[in-house]
C-alpha cells in the first residue's frame, strides 16, 4: 500500500514539475507576488510573536500561568494548566505557535504525550490581527467584521477542545515532575539569542510554504465562483484574500478558511512538530472539526454581523 501511494504521489509530483516548467514565467510572478506577500503580511504579523513567545517558555511562563488556568484547562479540556501557554500564544500569535509550544512543552516534561495530543487539536490558531485586519478591515471594510470573526474562531476553537477531551491514540506517557522551571535556570539574554534564532528558522518554515502553496493555488483562483475561492481557502488562507468578497458568502468562507487553516498551514504544523515525538493527526482533526464549526456559526451570525 505505501508503495502504491509512492507512486501515485511521485506521478502527481512529475505532472507538477511539467506545469512549473511549461510556465515557468507565470511561475516566477507568481513566487515574486508570494515573496512579496511575505514581506507585507506574514513576517510582520508572525515574526515577533514567534520570538516572545518562544522567549516566554524559555523563562518558565508555563509553569507561572498553570496555577492561574489550571482550574479550566483540566476540567474542561483534560490538559494539565501548563497548556494554557500553548493555547493562549496560539491564540494570539497566529499559526503554528501553538503546535510549536506544545511541542516545546512535551520535549520539557511538562505535558504527557495524551495532553499533548489533545492540546494540539485547538490551539493552532490563526492571528487575531489576520483576522480583524487582513479580514476585517481590508476585506470588509470594518474592524467590527473582522472582530466577530476572531470571536467564531475563539469560540470555534474551544469548542473543538471540548470535542477532543477524551481524544487519545497512545499510551499518557510521564510527565517529567522534577524537571526545573526554566525561569529559575535560564538567564535573560542566552534566552532571548535562542529564542530569535529558533524563530528566524521557524520563519523561514513558514514562508516556504507559503511560496509553495500560493504558487499551487493560483489555477484554483481561475476557477469558477463559488468554487474558485473555496477551494484556494482550503489550500492557503493568504492566498484568499484577493477574492472574497464583502458579503455573506466571503463572510462565511472567511470564518470557516480561517478555522480550517489549509493545507499550507498544516504543512507548517509538521514541519514544527518534526523531532518532538509528536503526530500531526490530532492537528488535522481538529483543524477540520474547527472548520466545521466556524462555517456553522458563521452561517448562524452573518446576517446580524454584516446588518
Amino acid at each position: 500500500m505505501k508503495t502504491r501511494w509512492r507512486m501515485i504521489a511521485c506521478l502527481l509530483l512529475c505532472g507538477v514539475l511539467v506545469w512549473f516548467l511549461a510556465d515557468a514565467g507565470q511561475v516566477r510572478q507568481d513566487v515574486s507576488a508570494a515573496l512579496a506577500l511575505c514581506a507585507r503580511s506574514v513576517i510582520p504579523a508572525l515574526f515577533p510573536f514567534l520570538v516572545v513567545s518562544t522567549l516566554l517558555l524559555r523563562l518558565g511562563f508555563g509553569e507561572l500561568a498553570a496555577p492561574w488556568l489550571a482550574g479550566l484547562m483540566e476540567p474542561l479540556f483534560r490538559v494539565d494548566g501548563v497548556g494554557s501557554s500553548a493555547l493562549l500564544l496560539g491564540l494570539v500569535g497566529g499559526y503554528p505557535i501553538g503546535p510549536r509550544t506544545t511541542a516545546e512543552l512535551y520535549r520539557q516534561g511538562t505535558l504527557r504525550r495524551d495532553e499533548a495530543e489533545r492540546l494540539l487539536a485547538f490551539s493552532n490558531n490563526s492571528n487575531p490581527v489576520f483576522l480583524i485586519s487582513v479580514l476585517g478591515l481590508g476585506v470588509f471594510g470594518s474592524v467590527r467584521v473582522g472582530i466577530w470573526l476572531w470571536l467564531i474562531h475563539l469560540l470555534s476553537a474551544l469548542l473543538t477542545g471540548l470535542c477532543f477531551r477524551h481524544y487519545q491514540i497512545g499510551p499518557a506517557g510521564p510527565r517529567n515532575m522534577t524537571r526545573s522551571s526554566p525561569f529559575h535556570t535560564v538567564s535573560f539574554s542566552s534566552a532571548l539569542v535562542e529564542s530569535v534564532r529558533s524563530a528566524c528558522s521557524g520563519m523561514l518554515s513558514v514562508c516556504a510554504f507559503v511560496l509553495f502553496f500560493y504558487v499551487l493555488a493560483r489555477p484554483l483562483s481561475s476557477l469558477s465562483f463559488p468554487l474558485g475561492p473555496a477551494l484556494v481557502g482550503a489550500t492557503e488562507l493568504f492566498s484568499l484574500t484577493p477574492l472574497l468578497t464583502a458579503d455573506r458568502f466571503g463572510f462565511v468562507l472567511s470564518a470557516a478558511a480561517s478555522g480550517w487553516g489549509g493545507l499550507s498551514v498544516l504543512c507548517q504544523t509538521a514541519a514544527v512538530l518534526e523531532g518532538s515525538g509528536l503526530s500531526p493527526r490530532p492537528c488535522v482533526l481538529g483543524k477540520a472539526v474547527q472548520g466545521l464549526f466556524s462555517l456553522g456559526l458563521a452561517l448562524l451570525l452573518s446576517s446580524y454581523v454584516l446588518s
